[in-house]
């Protein structure tokens, strides 16, 4: 064989190797991807000999390979340069250098949308626990964050068509909110009506702008007594790392500018924090009064100190679903559910942790359906129990409401729930005392429109 043949397949096999050897001398630790990292594979497990060793070992591998970051972002400029398209599958590559979340695509085209059920299902179980809030003096608030292509999609991929603004879920939810009477900020027609661009380029979430306005509206909303930044300066600083940029170039991220108020929103961590995307954060603000307690997302990362610094003591949750119980263990007299657009779909499927109200026979009494229902699942959680079952699609109507009477004695009206696949069921929690060990009887009752005039 020629030696420049030898010459191109050693050069070809010492490429292919680089990622393995350097696992000899150091490692990547560093996810791209919004995700944890494979562990190093065992060889033996609880059950003795590790029979997943080999695939537990290739997953490692893909994950921890040495130079990782550098071959993901070369590939990730090849893809995008030449053929045009993200190497990441959570990530869209827009025009003018634009990133765009891809979670956010179907609200953008108008794909699997909601049915106008879930909607309701949303906006009643807001009303539950907005009624719950006020009976203990607490205000309410319900706001959603506008996915970045509903407010700015001039720079998505020419291929991805948007829907029409008044079609899509936020748009479509509106009205089951204001027939619930629920206290909604509109922060999408806030951010729209403003003259410049409030959110990041590359990542997938508003600036420190766009947060500063929300929070006002928010505790506006509230009627709360806040400092507003409108008027304060601020200093630009390029030092912002986008999220979907660093997923997709984690070698070469890009950075922009940020904005920073001076002076900065005045609040103190009760806890050690690394950073504002943890689950449970806890603040307090001298001189301030008032207790919060907020649910929120990631978008709640920048809003955080704008609203914590308006409140003594404010407690900041990541979790779903919402666990009700955090209002008294935070004597709050606020409560604000932040939710993203796109995971309105999720609001659906995950009823809050609340007491499920109590109400008066005659609610029940000259309903058209009733039955007995067995097929549940009843899980005591200590103090409480959770109830939950599946309705018979036939006979809801978008606005019906479920109640459930419970060994003859008490009535209760559970929190409608759409179950994923594509049916519809209810969960309540009741106090574990009310049930016996066994032979409890469970009756389901079903409003329809007519009930209701």
């Amino acid at each position: 064989m020629k030696k420049k043949y030898w010459i191109y397949i050693i050069t070809f096999l010492v490429i292919c190797l680089i990622p393995s050897a350097g696992l000899i001398f150091g490692k990547s630790d560093v996810s791209s991807e919004n995700r944890e990292l494979a562990e190093a594979p065992a060889l033996a497990d609880k059950d003795g000999f590790n029979e997943r060793v080999l695939s537990d070992a290739g997953a490692y591998f893909e994950d921890h390979f040495a130079f990782r970051n550098e071959w993901v972002t070369g590939y990730a400029f090849l893809l995008d340069k030449v053929f045009g398209v993200s190497a990441q599958d959570g990530v869209i590559t827009g025009r003018n250098n634009w990133l765009y979340y891809k979670d956010s695509l179907n609200d953008y085209q108008g794909a699997k949308q909601m049915t106008d059920r879930q909607l309701f299902d949303v906006a009643h179980s807001l009303s539950l626990v907005q009624t719950y809030a006020e009976a203990n003096n607490i205000n309410f608030v319900f706001t959603i964050a506008p996915n970045k292509n509903s407010l700015y999609g001039e720079n998505m991929p020419y291929y991805y068509q948007g829907f029409r603004e008044d079609t899509r879920n936020f748009s479509r939810i509106r009205k089951y909110l204001d027939a619930e009477g629920i206290h909604y900020v509109d922060l999408y027609n806030m951010l729209k009506s403003q003259d410049e661009i409030l959110y990041h380029a590359r990542d997938s979430h508003w600036n420190n702008k766009g947060a500063s306005l929300a929070a006002d509206a928010i505790l506006t909303g509230l009627d709360k007594e806040h400092d507003r930044y409108e008027d304060r300066s601020y200093i630009v600083r390029r030092d912002y790392e986008g999220d979907l940029d660093t997923m997709l170039y984690p070698a070469s991220v890009s950075k922009e500018d940020e904005i920073y108020y001076e002076p900065a929103p005045s609040y103190e961590y009760c806890e050690e924090v690394e950073s504002n995307f943890e689950p449970k954060i806890s603040t307090k603000a001298d001189g301030k009064s008032g207790s919060l307690v907020m649910y929120r997302d990631s978008f709640g990362n920048a809003l955080l100190p704008f609203i914590a610094e308006a409140f003594g003591d404010a407690y900041f949750s990541r979790g779903v679903p919402y666990q009700l119980t955090d209002l008294f263990t935070c004597k709050a007299d606020a409560l604000v559910i932040e939710r993203a657009e796109r995971f309105l779909p999720d609001m659906a499927e995950n009823a809050p942790m609340m007491a499920a109200p109590i109400i008066p026979s005659k609610t029940l009494k000259d309903l058209e359906f009733s039955r007995d229902i067995a097929d549940l699942e009843v899980t005591n959680q200590g103090a409480f129990t959770k109830i939950t079952g599946e309705v018979p699609m036939e006979e809801l109507d978008t606005d019906s409401k479920i109640y459930i009477k419970v060994n003859e004695l008490l009535n209760y009206e559970a929190f409608p729930v759409a179950l994923k696949d594509g049916t519809e069921g209810f969960q309540l929690l009741v106090a574990s005392e009310t049930l016996s060990e066994d032979n409890n009887t469970f009756e389901i009752h079903i409003t329809h429109e007519e009930d209701e005039s």
